[in-house]
C-alpha cells in the first residue's frame, strides 16, 4: 500500500524530474493510492508545504551538510525536504520523521544514499525553525538575501514583487506578499451567472467577487453544483477580471466579445454566461490543441455556446471586429504562487524578455481586432511591472486612440469593499490584501 509519505515523494519526483504541474500530479496520485481523507490531506500538505518553502529548506539543507542543493541527487534532495517540512513546519517528533524518511528511502532509493539522508535529517532536527532562522540571518548575507531565502523566493521574485508594492507606495508590505504566498489558499468557485444551483453547507459566500463562494472542506468536483456545469473552481481574482470587462461602461454597441487566449477555460465559460446575459456573442482562441479542447468541454459541460478559434493570437482572421477582447497573457505566472509553489523555482528573470515581446505582439494584434469604441480588458497573473503597468504605459504611447478607462472604480462598484488602490485606474489584486492570485487588471477603450 502507497502510504501519504510516498504519495508526496512521487508527486515531487515528477515535478522535478518531468516538469510536471503539482496540481495535475498530485491528484492522480491520491487517487492511484486510494488514501482515506486524513492521509490524502497529509499528503497534499507534505507536498505543496515542501514545495513552498523549498528555498529555505535547501539553505538549510547546504548549512547541515556541507553540500550544495544542485550536487544533492534529486531523489535524495526530494526525501530530505520532506524531511525537513515535518520536522520545521510540521513539528512532527524528529524520531517519527526521520524513521519515516529513512524508511522510504530504503524502499525507494538506493541503499548509497540512505545513510546521507539519515545524518542530513539528523543534522536539520538538532535545530527549530526559529534557531534556523537565526542562523541564517547571522550567515552575513545581506538583507534582501536573507528575507528572499527565509520567505522561501527567488530573489529575482523577491525584487519584482517589492518592486510592484514600491509603485505603490507599499513596500513595507513585502513580508506581507511572500508570507501570502506560502499559504495554502481556500478553493475558490464561480457560481455563473444565469444558472441555478442549491449550494450545499460546505460552501459559504464570502470573498472579492459577489459571485464567488469558498469550498470550507471537501472535494468541490462531488459538488452538486459544480457536477452540473453551475459551479466551477476558479480563483475570485480571476472572476473579477472577467466581470470588469463585462460591466465597464463604453456607450457603444456590444455586441460581439473575443476571448483571445481561452485555454484552459476557467475565464471563457464566466465570459460566456455573462455574455449570454448581455445578448453578446462570445468566440474564443486559443492556438493550443490540447488547451483548446479544455475550452470547449469547460463550455459544454456548463452548457454555454461560443464560436472557437484555434489560431496564433498575433494572427487572427481580419474580418470580425470585436467590442470586447479579454487579453489574459502568457505571464509569469507570479500572481498564483500559492496555488501553483513549484512555478517560482522554474521561471527566472530571463523568462520575462520573450514574454514582454510575446505580450505586446498579443496587444497589437488585439488592438487591430477591436472594434472602434471597443474596450480591451489586459489581464496578467502576475504583478511584475514589466508585464503589468510597464506594458499599458507602452500601449498608451503606441496606440494614439486608445484611453484607459478607470478598472478601480469599475471594481469598486462591483464590489465596494474590495481593498483597491483608489490613486491608481489599473488594478493589481494581492493575495495578502484580496485573498486571491496577484491578478493585474487593465481597461483600454479605442476612441471612436
Amino acid at each position: 500500500m502507497t502510504s501519504s509519505r510516498e504519495v508526496a515523494f512521487d508527486s515531487l519526483l515528477a515535478v522535478e524530474r518531468q516538469d510536471a504541474y503539482l496540481n495535475l500530479v498530485l491528484p492522480k496520485a491520491l487517487a492511484k493510492a486510494r488514501l482515506a481523507n486524513v492521509d490524502a490531506a497529509f499528503a497534499t500538505e507534505l507536498a505543496y508545504g515542501t514545495s513552498r518553502w523549498q528555498g529555505l529548506y535547501d539553505w538549510i539543507i547546504e548549512d547541515a551538510t556541507g553540500r550544495e542543493a544542485a550536487y544533492i541527487d534529486v531523489d535524495a534532495l526530494i526525501v530530505i525536504r520532506l524531511g525537513a517540512h515535518q520536522l520545521l513546519e510540521l513539528n512532527t517528533p524528529a524520531h517519527a520523521a526521520i524513521f519515516e524518511m529513512v524508511n522510504l528511502a530504503k524502499k525507494r532509493l538506493k541503499a548509497s544514499v540512505v545513510g546521507f539522508i539519515n545524518a542530513a535529517l539528523r543534522r536539520i532536527s538538532e535545530r527549530s525553525r526559529k534557531d534556523w532562522i537565526q542562523r541564517l540571518e547571522n550567515s552575513g548575507l545581506n538583507a534582501e538575501a536573507i528575507t528572499s531565502i527565509e520567505f522561501s523566493h527567488p530573489l529575482w521574485v523577491t525584487r519584482a514583487l517589492k518592486l510592484a508594492l514600491q509603485s505603490e507606495g507599499a513596500a513595507d508590505e513585502l513580508v506581507a506578499a511572500l508570507l501570502a504566498d506560502n499559504e495554502a489558499p481556500k478553493v475558490n468557485l464561480v457560481a455563473l451567472p444565469g444558472k441555478s444551483t442549491n449550494l450545499e453547507s460546505t460552501l459559504s459566500k464570502e470573498g472579492a467577487s459577489p459571485i464567488g463562494y469558498v469550498l470550507n472542506y471537501g472535494d468541490p468536483s462531488k459538488l452538486n453544483g459544480v457536477s452540473t456545469g453551475a459551479m466551477r473552481v476558479q480563483d475570485q481574482g480571476s472572476q473579477l477580471a472577467a466581470l470588469a470587462l463585462a460591466h465597464v461602461s463604453t456607450g457603444s454597441a456590444s455586441v460581439e466579445w473575443l476571448d483571445l487566449c481561452a485555454g484552459p477555460g476557467g475565464k471563457a465559460v464566466l465570459l460566456a454566461a455573462l455574455a449570454k446575459q448581455s445578448k453578446a456573442h462570445l468566440t474564443t482562441n486559443e492556438v493550443s490543441e490540447h488547451r483548446a479542447t479544455l475550452v470547449a468541454t469547460a463550455l459544454r459541460h456548463s452548457g454555454f455556446e461560443a464560436t472557437q478559434l484555434q489560431v496564433d493570437g498575433r494572427a487572427l482572421p481580419s474580418k470580425t471586429k470585436f467590442d470586447r477582447i479579454l487579453l489574459d497573457a502568457p505571464c509569469t505566472g507570479l500572481g498564483a504562487l500559492r496555488r501553483r509553489p513549484e512555478s517560482r523555482w522554474r521561471k527566472n528573470a530571463e523568462d520575462l524578455k520573450d514574454l514582454s515581446v510575446l505580450q505586446r505582439e498579443l496587444i497589437t494584434s488585439a488592438w487591430e481586432a477591436l472594434a472602434p469604441g471597443g474596450v480591451l480588458g489586459y489581464v496578467t497573473c502576475s504583478p511584475h511591472p514589466t508585464e503589468t503597468t510597464g506594458q499599458i504605459e507602452w500601449l498608451l504611447r503606441t496606440f494614439q486612440d486608445s484611453a484607459l478607462l478607470d478598472a478601480t472604480s469599475v471594481l469598486t462598484e462591483i464590489n465596494p469593499l474590495l481593498n483597491l488602490n483608489p490613486k491608481r485606474k489599473t488594478v493589481q489584486l494581492w493575495p495578502h490584501r484580496n485573498d486571491t492570485d496577484a491578478m493585474f487588471i487593465a481597461l483600454v477603450q479605442k476612441r471612436k
